[in-house]
């Protein structure tokens, strides 16, 4: 019977690259907004001929985005700013990192690989303390929900 409860305690993330690896999820003070993964591009372009036929182009592109959200006192947002900074030494380093994200409970699987920083995050100091956004663009994202064979815990 597939299970009707989330929790993201059951997510695994992970960064590597060539100036280091550590994990980004639960244990690391995500904020609520966690973690969002898109594609870039659509996946179909459909052109329609005068008469009304059609056509659909298939594009190859798996390109993506990832958007971390840590608490303003997450360790991770220090981890993350050491390695930007080590990245961008190099054109060599810059773009190798890849992210993998597990969901143990439902089988969810996806990879990111070719991951660059879009950019250092914002800092904002005010009242309240505030969610930090590390934005990665991937070359490519493949992704596999709910493969149906969830690791067992």
């Amino acid at each position: 019977m597939a299970s009707r409860a989330y929790s993201f305690l059951d997510v695994m993330v992970s960064i590597s690259g060539p100036n280091g690896s550590f994990s980004m999820g639960p244990g690391t003070a995500p904020a609520k907004e966690g973690l969002e993964i898109a594609k870039v591009e659509n996946k179909n372009t459909m052109l329609i001929a005068a008469d009304g036929q059609g056509m659909h182009s298939l594009h190859a592109g798996e390109a993506g985005t990832l958007t971390f959200r840590f608490i303003k006192t997450s360790p991770t947002n220090q981890k993350l700013s050491n390695l930007y900074n080590s990245d961008r030494q190099s054109s060599a380093l810059w773009g190798q990192n890849v992210i993998s994200v597990l969901d143990i409970a439902r089988g969810d699987n996806i990879t990111a690989s070719g991951c660059a920083f879009q950019r250092h995050t914002p800092v904002r100091y005010a009242e309240d303390g505030d969610v930090l956004e590390w934005i990665f663009d991937a070359i490519q994202v493949n992704e596999q929900l709910g493969s149906g064979s969830p690791s067992l815990i």
